[in-house]
């Protein structure tokens, strides 16, 4: 019976990150009553991108992300959940209010009619989302976090913005004078976990799928930054939404993936904030009050003079022989980064899993360690002068909340290696960051 239980239980999981699961399973009357479905996908992220590693290096005979890349996608998703530590998220949040305060009818919660218009709802939803954080410039700069990987691979699908969700909740208002919230908890979560596994290059026609559904190949090309590439696709789990409203393009040409410039960083924080900085000193540079607000209201490549999506006559040409940035960095470092990165993602999970039983002081100090590990171990990825003296400081913090068993070690067995490991690790930093230190005075006398 347990088995059985078990089964179940794994192969309904499996199921809903391919939006396989039938109204019956997926009904609910409370909000309180629905899974946690993207927290409860976190061992099929896991499978399926050693899957896609495994069949890569078959198919092509050489990994299909690094380690850099990789380690960067993840700590991008997890930094933009890291809110949801704190509070419920903004998207149910405002859902909830309007549908308390302002529905005009109730749509029966356990009625297949309600889930199938949902669906078609939610999606439609996505698909206004998608588009104008590609059409307004300060959402883009939430938003061109996802597309900041030069690579393309189911990691690249975690890449994620911490603030677009302080916009999103706007387009999904409408069904809320409707649809319960319960229903609306579970599609906003499948329609966000189909979206995985089409980051993909090993997947490439689905044949007649292809005119309904979004796909690889159709998603692909929405991460391009060829020009037939740019603002295109831009539908979640249906592409007949591109095809109604003209957004859609075919996959023709070699697509290179990434952001028109290129950020040649690995450092989360820069990677999530630095478009809004870019947007400020931007607008800065304009006398008019009007130009400075168009330069956020209006598309990314807007400029005086210019239709309000501007155009690509400044973008830098893609040629195709485009390589992605990969600088080298020793074996060492990568085992110790990798290390370091598997400890931290075990606490991440650690404290999702326990939050209800935590203070919110505790909540917010473990969110501060999380983020403060995964903005340090992209400073020593992108080999920074000052990546020692923020390691040291990031060890000493890391003995400090082990110590008070916050942290544990990926296995039981590994409790005392574990914490002679941080031990070496604050040692090491101290001595690189006394080094580096002494070799700027040298420069200065």
């Amino acid at each position: 019976m347990a088995a059985g239980l078990e089964f179940e239980s794994v192969s309904r999981g499996f199921r809903s990150m391919f939006f396989m699961l039938s109204p019956n399973e997926s009904s609910y009357e409370k909000v309180e009553d629905v899974p946690q479905y993207v927290q409860q996908a976190f061992p099929f992220f896991v499978g399926l991108m050693l899957l896609e590693l495994v069949v890569g290096v078959v198919k092509t005979g050489g990994p299909v992300v690094t380690i850099s890349d990789g380690i960067t996608s993840i700590s991008a998703g997890m930094i933009s959940r890291l809110p949801l530590l704190l509070m419920r998220g903004c998207e149910l949040t405002a859902y909830m209010y309007v549908w308390d305060h302002f529905r005009l009818l109730e749509l029966p919660w356990d009625s297949a009619w309600t889930w199938w218009l949902t669906f078609l709802g939610v999606d439609l939803g996505y698909y206004w989302v998608h588009r104008s954080a590609h059409e307004v410039a300060v959402l883009w700069a939430a938003h061109q976090v996802h597309h900041s990987s030069e690579y393309y691979n189911l990691s690249t699908a975690l890449r994620q913005s911490a603030t677009q969700q302080l916009a999103s909740w706007i387009f999904y208002l409408p069904l809320a004078l409707a649809v319960p919230p319960s229903v609306f908890a579970v599609h906003i979560q499948l329609n966000l976990l189909y979206q995985f596994w089409i980051h993909t290059e090993l997947v490439r026609d689905l044949g007649p799928l292809e005119w309904v559904f979004n796909t690889p190949k159709h998603h692909r090309v929405h991460h391009g930054r060829n020009e037939y590439c740019l603002d295109k696709n831009y539908g979640g789990v249906l592409i007949i939404w591109d095809r109604l409203f003209g957004t859609f393009a075919p996959e023709t040409d070699k697509v290179i993936y990434g952001l028109v410039v290129p950020i040649n960083t690995f450092e989360n924080l820069s990677i999530q904030l630095h478009y809004y900085y870019n947007l400020w000193e931007r607008s800065k540079l304009y006398k008019s009050v009007k130009h400075k607000f168009l330069t956020f209201l209006n598309g990314p490549s807007w400029k005086p003079g210019k239709t309000r999506l501007g155009d690509h006559d400044d973008n830098p040409k893609v040629t195709g022989k485009e390589v992605p940035h990969d600088p080298s960095w020793t074996l060492p470092l990568q085992v110790y980064v990798v290390v370091h990165f598997l400890l931290v993602l075990k606490t991440y999970h650690e404290v999702f899993e326990n939050k209800e039983m935590l203070s919110q002081l505790t909540i917010l100090g473990m969110t501060g360690y999380i983020l403060l590990t995964l903005t340090s171990l992209g400073y020593l990825i992108d080999q920074r002068p000052t990546a020692a003296v923020l390691e040291m400081l990031r060890c000493a913090v890391m003995m400090t909340v082990q110590r008070y068993g916050y942290i544990t070690p990926l296995l039981p067995l590994l409790a005392v290696p574990t914490e002679a490991f941080v031990s070496l690790s604050l040692l090491y930093w101290a001595l690189q960051s006394i080094s580096h230190l002494l070799v700027i005075k040298r420069k200065g006398d």
